[in-house]
């Protein structure tokens, strides 16, 4: 792709925010507060998406609500990766036609990669007629213009454009807390495995510029953030595309020589790319957190060529070796699908062989779900669902048990924690925190602590989190 191609012109991004204004005008004359509500679906970069929704939508003179029967612009921020997705998201603004009749002014809008399917922009086109606007992650840094068109004209707007994708810088951004922030370094997808649909929806990889990168996180830094998450696609193929002295190794290095105290993480990694001088960066790296997400799929090699990953069983156990030779105490979390099309019992059970040797704190585990437009919704696909949801089941219970006995071993150590927020679930455990490799831990204290690092010994646990009490109390 090429450069000038990508970036928008800082003339467009600012006619964007001069619309932002106009519109803040109007709202202020209005005799009652405008207030708006996003939800969002899916993944950590549609997080951030919609922060940049939510910074937008303020800088229009919209207040923030949660009830969608107040709202007078309501944004559904959407996620294409499975079908379960897509279906949550349809039963939800089906339930929103309630809230249009009792308030017809109300402005419902559709956005992220579910409404860049055509088949789901069609859907919304002709079955849900109350849906106002319907926006895909290339028209993001539009939502101004299209917002005062549907104001202006009461017309419906669809933007999807069929195109690579771009790189808007300057938005404004709202963030949810003061103590966690998501970094976007760099936008789409060049992998094409054949179950996604990421790389047709949210186009090609295309890097941030890194001096810009870097002066984000600097500034969180300096607003006090404690925990800084990186994001992209695939993070390890950042700066390919730049044509300059920078991967993604040498962008950790440089963030982890700004001042301040926080924590850096980054999602999500692709085995391809997960290079020894990243695994050497993030040992040498103080403030680079001790913790891995890098998907597997599966652990059958032939599998894996049918999923286009790339790379094979004995390359992906390499990596893990390798990585746990430099961080011994590294947290390591995954994904895998079950059941993808063809799958032999037999190659069903190397996954599970593949999950009992690298033994993982965690895995996000799915049963395959055909995506329209990918190879593998066209492949033969022999295994009876039965058996898929009985293998699906097995792989929980392998992976459970090895995660509890993980967070069993934690019990007895004294453990340095963020205070995160509260846990209005547990009475006796009123705080929740996170170590250092990101693992949940529930503990008893002042909600003055939240935002500080604190000692914790660790007194029991489960399968999903540890349960710990102050150092010093």
């Amino acid at each position: 792709m090429k450069r000038q191609a990508v970036l928008i012109p800082q003339e467009e991004i600012d006619r964007q925010l001069a619309i932002c204004d106009q519109i803040a005008a109007q709202n202020a004359a209005s005799p009652a507060p405008k207030l708006a509500m996003v939800d969002t679906y899916g993944c950590q970069q549609n997080e951030a998406d919609s922060e940049q929704i939510r910074g937008m939508l303020s800088r229009m003179g919209y207040a923030m609500t949660e009830d969608e029967a107040e709202a007078d612009v309501i944004v559904i921020n959407t996620c294409a990766i499975r079908e379960h997705a897509e279906m949550r998201v349809l039963g939800n603004v089906g339930a929103l036609s309630h809230t249009k009749r009792n308030k017809p002014e109300q402005i419902i809008c559709l956005c992220g990669c579910a409404m860049q399917e055509p088949h789901m922009e069609e859907k919304i086109r002709r079955s849900y007629r109350y849906v106002d606007m319907v926006f895909g992650p290339h028209a993001l840094y539009r939502f101004p213009e299209l917002l005062q068109s549907v104001l202006q004209t009461r017309r419906r707007v669809f933007a999807t454009p069929d195109v690579d994708g771009y790189i808007a810088e300057g938005l404004p951004v709202q963030r949810q807390g003061r103590l966690k922030a998501w970094v976007s370094i760099m936008y789409g997808c060049n992998n094409f495995c054949t179950y996604c649909v990421v790389p047709h929806v949210r186009g090609r990889e295309r890097s941030r510029a890194p001096e810009l990168i870097l002066q984000e996180v600097r500034e969180l830094a300096e607003q006090g953030y404690k925990d800084i998450t990186l994001l992209g696609q695939n993070v390890n193929s950042y700066g390919k595309d730049l044509g300059l002295d920078m991967n993604f190794a040498g962008l950790l290095r440089a963030c982890n020589a700004i001042p301040g105290d926080f924590q850096i993480r980054f999602m999500t990694s692709h085995p391809r790319d997960a290079s020894q001088e990243l695994f050497e960066t993030m040992a040498a790296c103080e403030k680079v957190a001790p913790q891995l997400h890098l998907p597997f799929q599966s652990g059958s090699s032939r599998v894996l060529k049918a999923m286009n990953r790339h790379y094979d069983r004995e390359t992906y156990l390499d990596e893990v070796r390798r990585l746990r030779e430099l961080i011994p105490d590294i947290v390591l979390t995954s994904d895998v699908i079950v059941g993808f099309p063809g799958e032999t019992q037999a190659e069903f059970e190397e996954t599970l062989s593949l999950i009992q040797e690298v033994r993982f704190d965690a895995l996000f585990t799915f049963v395959f779900s055909p995506r329209k437009g990918t190879p593998a919704a066209e492949m033969d696909d022999p295994m009876p669902r039965e058996q898929k949801s009985a293998n699906f089941q097995r792989l929980l219970e392998v992976q459970n048990a090895i995660s509890a006995e993980k967070h069993a071993a934690y019990v007895g150590q004294t453990l340095q924690v963020l205070v995160d927020g509260v846990n209005i679930q547990d009475k006796h455990h009123n705080l929740t925190a996170r170590t250092d490799g990101g693992r949940l831990v529930h503990l008893n204290g002042p909600e003055e602590l939240i935002g500080t690092r604190q000692q914790v010994n660790i007194v029991r646990s489960s399968t999903w989190a540890l349960f710990g009490e102050l150092a010093n109390s």
